[in-house]
């Protein structure tokens, strides 16, 4: 769904760079700037394994969820 707020295994903040790292390795020819994952994981400053995990094994998944939500009057 969304990304964790802090990460699974050393409890770093992550959430907060998530956009960032959307952006960085988002194709040139759709307004990011094509970096490489290894590339942007290094200039979001996620050094930690177990960190660069987190945004790596990621699914973005709301766009197949929101349909379903119901809203509540």
């Amino acid at each position: 769904m969304l990304i964790p707020i802090r990460c699974f295994s050393c409890g770093i903040v992550i959430a907060d760079r998530w956009t960032k790292y959307k952006k960085l390795i988002q194709p040139k020819d759709e307004g990011g700037e094509g970096k490489s994952i290894e590339e942007a994981l290094d200039e979001v400053k996620l050094t930690r394994y177990c960190c660069r995990r987190m945004f790596v094994s990621h699914v973005e998944l709301i766009e197949e969820v929101a349909p379903f939500s119901t809203y509540r009057y």
